[in-house]
């Protein structure tokens, strides 16, 4: 529960405590005194929108504390210590919420930086927060569905959850399997072109390397005659033409004779011997060039067929290269990466029937699940508007009748097949009536805090509740002998929650175990700033604040005796 709020420069309040205990807490003051800021204090330690509006003004920023008390295996303290925070030195954990005037918001979490969220988190571990908005939503299905689950207890909003996932899987396999069908023909279409390139590389058979190597023997097939011209020229300098007795000797044998004279000569210096060996190496280059000219001329042939089947299958391969990349290699690296993808393109079938397939299972796990949905919603619901009614019994409608109705479809939906709706009789013999279209705003504020109740401490509830409730002026439109009882379902339901009620109903501030007031005040003068404050009232001061509440005077001597008793009637004098 919560043990102490701090609020600094929020609205009106540029400082406020409040020290906040076990049992039914009211909250009073006159109108614009400033009870919605301490309401929005809260709102803001459990993760609500930051507005810099809000940021009184002059102020840099806003600040809302909070220390809250929690069992040490409850979820939420979980929750915070993985969010890195530490519990006080009691175990007790501090929230942290800023809010600078130009916007931006700072949330902390036992003494951590943390995301917002993280306060969000923690609040549906912490509070139960009820307001006048909340009396228009339990007109709406959806939240007459939502206590019925909530009555049901864990395991049946367990199995819901379970539903919800399964509903969500079920609709991804359902938009996966519209997109693999509308992209079939395409998918088609992919399939035959990739199809129809592999068959005509197939068709071709390509070898790697293969364009260049055929691009350079046809170059030298088509200059045969000019190869071997050269060829033999370079020769016949090297070791002289075939003629020898008319020509002069070639370098090979000119380098020789040189290497005879240097070697002669050798003996007599060293350095001279050097150049003779080195004389001798080229020797043996030019011999090795000379018998490798004369095997290319030997082997090169000028061979017009092999020249015409070349340049044919260089054009045979044209096509393929042209449309691949340019290269033999590149036609290769093509083949491959579309062999995947036609091995995908092709696999798409088959996934498209495993989605199918799994799209049928789903819908069979979905229809399972919301057929014991109905039974636990069925159960719930008739007990739930068995509580209810006697609830109401006792908030000054004692004929009044909750019907709560599910009805069932074939259909499936998001949350099961049924449809919930809450139905009142008002009084005997009135037709029931949805809570949509008959109910008054009084009515409904005590339908409201009868489902709290008995969601709480109703028999047969397996409803799992925060330990703390917040209600803010739900009492609005209620008042007599009705405002009195819904002081004591208030005080009813804080025998087992921490409860606070922001009320202009002085019977149901008289039902509290503390009262605080929230009081305001102005400076004079043409810079008359209000500014609020709140405190704990108890004896006579606390008279003295009912008595306003009933009459609007706090020293009207029959206030003051009709305040008085209240509180004896509520049991909580002082």
């Amino acid at each position: 529960m919560f043990e102490e709020i701090r609020i600094r420069d929020l609205g009106v309040i540029s400082s406020a405590e409040l020290t906040l205990d076990a049992g039914l807490t009211v909250i009073t003051g006159e109108t614009g005194a400033g009870k919605t800021m301490v309401l929005s204090g809260l709102s803001l330690l459990l993760g609500g929108r930051a507005d810099a509006a809000r940021v009184r003004a002059g102020a840099a920023q806003a600040e809302a504390e909070g220390r809250v008390r929690l069992p040490a295996d409850s979820a939420a303290i979980a929750r915070a210590i993985d969010a890195g925070a530490e519990l006080d030195e009691d175990g007790s954990l501090l929230l942290l919420r800023t809010v600078a005037a130009e916007g931006r918001s700072r949330a902390y979490c036992g003494g951590r930086s943390v995301p917002q969220a993280v306060l969000a988190d923690l609040a549906t571990e912490l509070v139960t927060v009820h307001g006048q908005a909340d009396q228009v939503r339990l007109r709406s299905p959806q939240r007459q569905r939502e206590a019925v689950d909530e009555f049901a207890g864990t395991e049946h909003k367990g199995l819901v959850d379970r539903y919800r996932a399964t509903w969500a899987e079920h609709a991804s396999v359902v938009t996966e399997i519209e997109t693999r069908r509308a992209s079939a023909q395409e998918r088609a279409h992919e399939a035959e072109t990739l199809r129809l390139g592999l068959a005509e590389i197939e068709r071709v058979a390509p070898q790697r390397g293969e364009d260049l190597d055929l691009a350079a023997e046809i170059e030298r097939l088509a200059h045969a005659e000019d190869l071997r011209a050269a060829a033999s020229l370079a020769h016949s300098a090297l070791v002289g033409p075939d003629d020898v007795a008319a020509a002069e000797p070639g370098a090979a044998a000119l380098i020789d004779e040189g290497r005879r004279v240097l070697e002669h000569s050798a003996p007599h210096d060293q350095v001279l011997g050097e150049l003779a060996v080195r004389m001798a190496e080229i020797g043996y280059l030019a011999a090795d060039l000379a018998a490798e000219l004369s095997g290319y001329v030997q082997d090169l042939d000028a061979d017009p067929v092999r020249l015409d089947s070349a340049q044919r299958r260089l054009a045979e391969l044209g096509p393929i290269t042209r449309a691949h990349g340019g290269t033999i290699d590149e036609v290769f690296t093509w083949a491959e990466e579309s062999g995947r993808r036609l091995v995908e393109l092709e696999r798409g079938s088959d996934q498209l029937e495993h989605a199918e397939a799994r799209r049928a299972a789903l819908h069979g796990e979905l229809g399972s699940m919301a057929d014991r949905i109905t039974v636990g919603r069925r159960t719930a619901a008739e007990t739930l508007a068995a509580a209810v009614t006697a609830e109401l019994a006792g908030l000054a409608m004692p004929h009044a009748h909750l019907l709560v109705e599910v009805d069932s479809s074939s259909e499936l939906g998001p949350w099961g097949r049924d449809s919930v709706e809450m139905l009142l009789s008002p009084h005997a013999g009135a037709a029931p009536q949805s809570l949509g279209k008959g109910a008054s705003g009084g009515e409904l504020s005590r339908i409201m805090l009868a489902i709290e109740v008995a969601l709480a401490t109703g028999e047969g509830t397996g409803a799992s509740r925060p330990p703390t409730f917040v209600f803010d002026e739900v009492d609005a439109g209620v008042g007599g002998r009705a405002a009195i009882e819904v002081g004591r379902r208030l005080a009813e339901l804080a025998r087992s929650a921490q409860v606070i009620v922001v009320t202009h109903l002085a019977q149901v501030a008289a039902c509290a175990d503390h009262h605080l007031v929230v009081t305001k005040s102005s400076v004079a003068g043409a810079d008359a700033v209000t500014d609020s404050d709140v405190r704990e009232v108890t004896g006579d001061e606390r008279l003295t604040e009912i008595a306003r509440m009933l009459s609007g005077h706090d020293d009207s001597a029959t206030a003051r005796s009709h305040a008085a008793e209240l509180l004896a009637a509520s049991g909580m004098a002082r």
